[in-house]
């Protein structure tokens, strides 16, 4: 593994399955992973998904780790860089005593929480705490519960995220950390941040504005049947309108120009009815075909079947043959990262019962140290050239901890996001997802402003875009040229399916992803074919967007040692395959003959008093079921809990130590007590809005890791002319000359209507 760019980086790892899957995050990019367990090995090799007695969920979150015995825990800590551990199971005093460098990742479902740290969570409870659970189903029915494992793995992810910067930042000072990391704050912000940034179909309006019962979604995305199944569409831009437009023939019902708004198509009674009569006779693969065709993000609606054995995943290699026990094998994911090109794949088998003590493997030649500033990532330039949301995402997690970044657009290509059916310039989810950012506005086609950018790139430590595949390399901006000018440069790029395969140049936005990947076949009331309700969530957008800082923060690492920089490649489409890997190897088992079965917990949503009032429980065993028929008196849950107000009921339940949530809706989240004890929310303002807004705070609980500054998003081009006199150090006057010829532009304010 000396190739992979954490080389060198210890990690002891002490938590079980699902989280668990934080490490393996770092044995595929290289570092060494020692699993600490007690005498016998621990109890989630026993869990979950099991053939033949092996848990499939253990091979998943533990391949390429190796296994120790918890009693070698005080001798691997003292040259370890990274501890994970269960909340209050271990001296953190006494290890960092031992190690000063050493960073300390505490974990638990609610976190070293005043009242809340010895409640329980689920999959589906968490859904419910996050606002999650609110805003999934059919307008006027019941809350359809998401896919569970979404808010675990995605809560792992932005663990791991934390996890790096904080090693990252103790390279640079020299002193560890302890972090405070609660798997509903995980949950909350990696999945579908309810105060975090929205799609651009949302045009601005955020999710604390939506009605109390489900929102009617479906028209965002339209899932439309055809000939063999379904399609999904996403017709956002004015460009890919006309494409649509001129795709069903140019029909006069739809020719008034005001159809290039999105509040026109979308107020529309007759469009969708028109393109589902469009499509009826058609097949998904042609439509697909001729979506590309006309500029139009059409995807096939697939089950998960059909998705593992698409084109693009077999080009891929996305998946490999793991070996589970002698002569039985399974495929699992092989990594969601590429670096220079590389897969960061599987590292290694999940590691038997140890039996033996274990040493560290030798070092790595050490990291120099990070470059001074107030925060982690201070005296880093990024050039931003991401649009939506995991565009958005990835800038601002970088600019968050103290990046110099510069969000690169042009009035041409305007991002999505921008989109905006506010009174105010800028929209709240906008002004959430690029808060701490600068924009400059540069025509990037035109030679004068490429020749522009390139004078940037001299200075530049990293490049972030999210195009389709091959748009970098049509501008010249791919990481052979780039490196050219300078080698320390990290590029990233996050597309939809992968820089290569079949699929790589399809235009493809969260929605289509999730059709193409299985995900939104699952999404759906059972029964019923048609009642897709995955419309309004945004995943994998923000996952993606911290998985490619992952990448980031990787590599700013391997730097450290060797000088060089480096290219990272997401495909968002094998993010999304990867949170489904138990699930996808025990399908494959099952057809080779293999008894597969599930120690599974058992989640259900219950009516409660109130108005589309609700609370989750989740019922892992016997115990919980002996505890919660005490709660109710003996009654059975459901007659109980139609009776009581829903944040009383959870109260209840989790004091007897049942897992169990109220359904709350975005706008109630600050105010629930839990995020207030966290510090989890903060009021902000920008000067172009007329009102304050929400944003999340810091990404974790942190001894050493300040707070997020508080910058406002930018206007497009607002910073244009600052940028190009103190950064490239043009004259006023040839700064003017660039504006007038359409090479730079500079935001100018609207003149105020005379009254």
């Amino acid at each position: 593994m000396s190739d992979r760019p954490l080389h060198g980086m210890r990690v002891l790892d002490g938590v079980s399955s699902p989280m668990a899957a934080i490490a393996r995050h770092f044995t595929e990019l290289g570092a060494d992973v020692i699993r600490l367990e007690p005498e016998g090995g621990a109890q989630d090799r026993r869990q979950g998904l099991l053939v033949d007695g092996v848990s499939l969920d253990f091979v998943a979150a533990n391949l390429g780790k190796r296994a120790a015995k918890a009693d070698q825990l005080a001798a691997l800590a003292v040259d370890a860089d990274l501890l994970i551990a269960p909340l209050g199971k271990v001296d953190v005093a006494a290890l960092r005593a031992a190690n000063p460098a050493l960073v300390v990742l505490s974990v638990s479902d609610f976190g070293d929480t005043e009242a809340y740290r010895d409640w329980v969570g689920s999959g589906a409870v968490y859904h419910a705490l996050t606002g999650e659970l609110s805003r999934s189903g059919i307008p006027g029915r019941e809350p359809l519960p998401p896919p569970a494992y979404l808010a675990l793995v995605c809560a792992g992810v932005q663990a791991a995220y934390c996890a790096l910067l904080a090693y990252y930042n103790a390279l640079k000072t020299g002193l560890g950390d302890h972090l405070d990391f609660s798997v509903l704050d995980g949950a909350q912000q990696a999945l579908d941040p309810g105060y975090g940034i929205a799609g651009s179909a949302t045009a601005g309006v955020p999710a604390y504005k939506l009605p109390r019962g489900r929102a009617e979604a479906r028209h965002l995305y339209p899932i439309i049947a055809c000939k063999d199944g379904f399609v999904r569409l996403c017709v956002l831009a004015p460009r890919q309108w006309r494409g649509m437009f001129e795709w069903m023939g140019s029909p006069g019902e739809f020719a008034d120009p005001s159809f290039d708004l999105l509040q026109t198509r979308f107020s529309s009674t007759t469009l969708i009815p028109a393109i589902a009569r469009f499509f009826a006779d058609k097949t998904r693969l042609e439509l697909e075909a001729a979506g590309q065709r006309f500029g139009v993000p059409t995807a096939a609606v697939l089950d998960l079947d059909e998705a593992l054995v698409s084109e693009q995943i077999a080009a891929r290699k996305a998946f490999v043959p793991v070996e589970i026990a002698p002569g039985t094998s399974a495929p699992f994911p092989d990594g969601v990262l590429e670096i220079d090109g590389v897969r960061m794949g599987i590292a290694g088998p999940a590691p038997q019962v140890p039996t033996a003590p274990l040493a560290w493997a030798p070092r790595a030649e050490q990291p120099r140290p990070a470059p001074a500033g107030d925060g982690p990532l201070s005296g880093l330039r990024v050039l931003d050239f991401g649009v939506i949301v995991v565009g958005a995402e990835g800038g601002r997690l970088l600019a968050d901890q103290g990046a110099d970044v510069i969000k690169v657009e042009n009035a041409a290509f305007p991002d999505g996001s921008r989109q905006n059916r506010t009174k105010d310039l800028i929209s709240p989810t906008f002004a959430t997802g690029h808060r701490n950012k600068r924009s400059l506005g540069l025509n990037v086609r035109d030679p004068e402003g490429k020749a522009l950018l390139l004078r940037l790139i001299g200075n530049t430590d990293v490049l972030l875009s999210n195009f389709k595949g091959g748009t970098l390399e049509s501008l010249g901006l791919d990481y052979a040229s780039l490196k050219a000018i300078n080698p320390r440069i990290i590029v990233t790029d996050s597309s939809a399916f992968g820089p290569t395969g079949p699929w790589s140049k399809r235009l493809g936005y969260g929605p289509l992803v999730r059709a193409s990947a299985g995900l939104t076949m699952q999404w759906r009331y059972p029964g019923e074919a048609d009642s897709f309700s995955d419309a309004i969530t945004v995943y994998p957008d923000h996952v993606a967007g911290r998985i490619g800082a992952i990448g980031v923060l990787a590599l700013l690492i391997r730097r450290l040692r060797t000088g060089m920089g480096g290219a990272v490649s997401i495909s968002q489409a094998e993010v999304m395959l990867s949170h489904m890997a138990a699930r996808i190897a025990g399908t494959a088992l099952e057809r080779a003959g293999h008894v597969v079965t599930e120690q599974a917990e058992h989640s259900a949503i219950y009516p409660c008093a109130g108005d589309d009032d609700w609370c989750v429980v989740t019922l892992r065993h016997d115990a919980d079921r002996e505890a919660a028929l005490k709660v109710s008196g003996g009654l059975p849950l459901g007659a109980w809990l139609a009776t009581q107000e829903p944040r009383a009921a959870m109260v209840a339940l989790q004091q007897a130590g049942v897992p169990a949530g109220a359904m709350l809706r975005v706008s109630e989240l600050p105010e629930f007590d839990y995020y207030p004890k966290r510090r989890y929310f903060r009021e902000v303002s920008n000067p172009h809005m007329r009102f304050p807004f929400t944003v999340e705070a810091a990404p974790i609980l942190s001894q050493r890791l300040p707070d997020p500054p508080e910058a406002p998003a930018p206007l497009m081009g607002e910073h244009t002319a600052r940028i190009m006199r103190d950064e490239l150090g043009l004259a006023e006057a040839e700064i003017a000359r660039l504006i007038e010829a359409g090479v730079l532009e500079q935001y100018k304010m609207p003149e105020e209507t005379p009254a």
